[in-house]
């Protein structure tokens, strides 16, 4: 099966809300993902409204209907942000945990001691059909566990992978993504990723980790966008997802 990349289209409603205005569109972004072959549009909505709006979430699940691609929400257990999600009958929800302050995620949800909150919030949107993921850190031993959640894939966090990148720690970062990815086969579970991951660390994944179906990404694909324009990065990002490399622009 073929790695699906999701674009994460935060960063553009965040450059909106900085001048108050409507540009530049989520919209027009969405569509231009699409065009370049994204097989799916993602968008966080978080309490504090930075960047993603309710307004933006209604659009591009809109948007990716007309398109014929998945819509993935994400965020927090507020029972507004499930609910929007249970009414849209979004894709795929999926639940990440948020602590006061944070600029990213940063962690996965614990388990098994959140185990019988997730499930309380995942149970309705299972019951109409709406697939379900939760994000977790790259422990291996930690995956079995997502199962009894309710959970019907697991985005691995790839943030210490991406780290790892240009260390000598890149093998065992690598090897232990592996490891979580035929944990969740093994339990039955749908294997996501994302977070930090780029033109230089995503082709190995599509590479070596047959079970991965898709990746979130966001920011390095909308700051890469600056240099190579939305469509090409687009396309960069999913001939990385079929594991090749590509020429990766310095955006740091």
């Amino acid at each position: 099966m073929a790695l699906h990349l999701s674009v994460n289209l935060n960063k553009v409603a965040l450059l909106r809300n900085s001048r108050g205005g409507q540009n530049p569109s989520p919209r027009v972004a969405a569509h231009a993902c699409v065009d370049a072959g994204a097989a799916g549009l993602t968008l966080h909505w978080r309490a504090d409204n930075r960047h993603t709006r309710e307004h933006d979430v209604r659009d591009l699940r809109a948007i990716a209907a007309e398109r014929g691609v998945e819509f993935n929400l994400e965020g927090d257990e507020r029972p507004e942000l499930s609910a929007l999600a249970a009414e849209l009958r979004v894709d795929q929800f999926t639940l990440v945990p948020v602590k006061p302050g944070e600029v990213t995620s940063d962690h996965g949800w614990e388990l098994p001691r959140q185990t019988d909150a997730i499930r309380r919030i995942l149970e309705p949107l299972n019951q109409r059909g709406v697939r379900t993921a939760i994000f977790m850190d790259p422990v291996p031993e930690l995956m079995a566990l997502a199962a009894a959640t309710g959970a019907q894939r697991v985005e691995i966090y790839t943030e210490p992978y991406a780290a790892a990148w240009k260390t000598p720690r890149r093998q065992a970062e690598l090897d232990r993504f592996k490891a979580c990815a035929r944990a969740l086969a093994a339990a039955g579970l749908g294997v996501n990723a994302g977070h930090d991951l780029n033109l230089e660390n995503l082709p190995i994944l599509g590479r070596e980790v047959p079970e991965l179906l898709e990746v979130s990404i966001g920011h390095a694909l909308l700051a890469d966008s600056l240099y190579l324009g939305l469509h090409a990065t687009v396309a960069a990002y999913v001939r990385a997802c079929h594991g090749f490399d590509s020429p990766a622009p310095i955006t740091q």
